[in-house]
């Protein structure tokens, strides 16, 4: 199997036991597969494609299922793919990714490949399977400009890459860089997280303005994780897990709580009107709710039954002394995220043996 092969649909469809929330499980073959993180969209904005990636054929490749067909597509066939790295554009036309130690775009229609940029790294990713270790990229609301970390000896470096022209800077360096994120409401404004210990930081995207927009409580010690943007608010909201999600305004600095349960990987709609999150130690399903009011009182939508390894959550913060490795495969979480429309929500989960790809609907 290769590039441009076709696959037959692999869907079916089955209730929640305990919700009855419609469940569709988009892929079956007996092998890894994972829609893209939490905070990067599975869809494109007119949802005639789902991507996601699959090692079926022995390695990581990106796939996508065609929304009128119900066919997959095998879109790469590549040894050197970063699998977290994958980012499908807002318009439709391409997906972005990173492999070896360059930035590639994918156009969709012709499956045609360009490197739209080379960097002088000595790898794109830090060690590990956390954080920057998994070496996810960002692409602004716009499909203008596209943000990638990559490793040059001792630092980590940040480069903009003009998605029209593959003309990129790099505008930061520093520790560590990762989980980078385009504000939604303004593509001059990135998060992203620094050190474990000190994550939440903002820069624009020339590279001014690079500054702390929270600063962990060590004293308490604070385990500050799984930022997100919650669109038309200007806010950045962060897991305090496990005691739930916080926000911060990133004009005024003001803090409030979003929620108080245990919310582990959180994602807004697109409208910041509705928020979804996985849940762990202990798993209470998918959980939805409203990030604006204060409360964030949590309805389940689905049990994700994922096993959601990673035996560090159950403890206090790991590493207020320095990195530890932790054993964490990314494709066991169920890293929620909405579809364009709102109507339904796409999660991994490995209940079968093997991790697959589903969509959950709401109920009407």
């Amino acid at each position: 199997m290769s590039k441009g092969q076709h696959w037959p649909p692999e869907a079916r469809v089955f209730r929640d036991p305990r919700t009855g929330a419609a469940v569709r499980q988009v892929t079956s073959h007996p092998s890894v597969h994972h829609h893209p993180f939490f905070f990067v969209p599975a869809y494109d904005d007119a949802m005639r494609r789902l991507s996601f990636v699959s090692h079926r054929t022995g390695s990581p490749q990106i796939y996508a299922e065609d929304r009128a067909s119900g066919d997959l597509l095998q879109l790469t066939d590549r040894p050197d793919l970063a699998e977290w790295s994958v980012h499908p554009s807002h318009g439709g036309r391409h997906v972005y990714f990173t492999a070896g130690t360059s930035g590639w775009r994918l156009d969709l229609e012709t499956l045609e490949e360009v490197e739209l940029a080379r960097f002088q790294a000595t790898r794109l990713r830090d060690e590990g399977m956390v954080g920057a270790a998994m070496g996810t990229t960002a692409l602004s609301r716009d499909d203008r400009w596209w943000a990638v970390s990559y490793k040059a000896g001792g630092e980590s470096r940040l480069a903009v890459i003009e998605t029209r022209t593959g003309r990129h800077e790099v505008v930061l360096g520093r520790d560590s860089i990762g989980h980078m994120q385009f504000c939604p409401d303004d593509p001059d404004l990135l998060f992203y997280a620094g050190p474990l210990t000190d994550r939440v930081w903002l820069v624009r995207r020339d590279g001014s303005g690079n500054r702390r927009l929270y600063a962990r409580d060590a004293g308490k010690n604070e385990w500050i994780t799984h930022e997100t943007w919650i669109p038309g608010r200007r806010e950045l909201a962060f897991v305090d897990w496990p005691h739930g999600i916080r926000a911060v305004h990133v004009d005024t600095g003001i803090e409030r709580r979003v929620t108080s349960f245990n919310a582990w990987h959180a994602a807004c709609n697109r409208t910041g009107t509705r928020m979804v999150a996985d849940t762990n130690c202990p798993d209470i399903g998918l959980q939805v709710f409203d990030p604006r009011d204060g409360a964030g009182e949590p309805r389940a939508l689905c049990f994700s039954e994922a096993s959601s390894v990673g035996e560090h959550w159950k403890g206090p913060f790991p590493y207020a002394k320095g990195p530890v490795k932790v054993y964490a495969p990314q494709h066991t979480h169920p890293h929620p995220s909405f579809a364009p429309d709102d109507s339904r929500v796409v999660f991994t989960s490995d209940r079968t043996g093997h991790a697959q790809v589903y969509e959950v609907f709401f109920l009407s």
